[in-house]
């Protein structure tokens, strides 16, 4: 039954990496900005399902955590999951940690731009936030799903 599970968290990455191919070949900014919105959106459901198949992983059929929090109240302190996904939701740079900067962004309507003036052409910064990049993306996109895989292939043998 988990494998379910990991065949759908495996689908939505596979599509979201799909998406984020597109985007180099996209002959507008709009299509291009589409299909990396549509790409985090996917790799952030991906990241959700993925907590829902550690469930299952310990047989938890009907439990569909929302977060780490949740998912280590639903399961023993023995289980080495949890722990892996805080230590990567605190360590910068990850994949976990990417995906909630891109969640956060997407989550926010974008910061009104000032107009240039005499007295501001000075202060030019880059605009702040995630690294968007297609290949960023796929970084992550290829981090989460080498998560998942190993998951699957540790329950497996059980």
């Amino acid at each position: 039954m988990a494998s379910q599970w990991h065949t759908l968290v495996a689908q939505k990455l596979f599509l979201a990496k799909h998406l984020v191919r597109q985007t180099s070949m996209a002959d507008s900014t709009t299509a291009s900005e589409a299909g990396l919105q549509g790409a985090t959106e996917l790799a952030l459901r991906a990241r959700q399902l993925m907590l829902t198949m550690i469930a299952r992983f310990y047989q938890l059929k009907q439990a569909e955590p929302d977060s780490i929090e949740e998912l280590t109240a639903l399961l023993d302190r023995t289980a080495p999951e949890p722990a892996e996904l805080e230590s990567l939701a605190r360590q910068p740079g990850s994949w976990w940690q990417h995906l909630d900067q891109l969640e956060r962004f997407q989550s926010q309507p974008p910061n009104p731009k000032k107009p240039a003036t005499d007295e501001n052409v000075i202060a030019v910064a880059a605009a702040q936030g995630p690294d968007r990049s297609a290949e960023a993306l796929s970084r992550t996109l290829e981090a989460a799903r080498q998560f998942a895989q190993s998951l699957e292939e540790r329950h497996r043998e059980w």
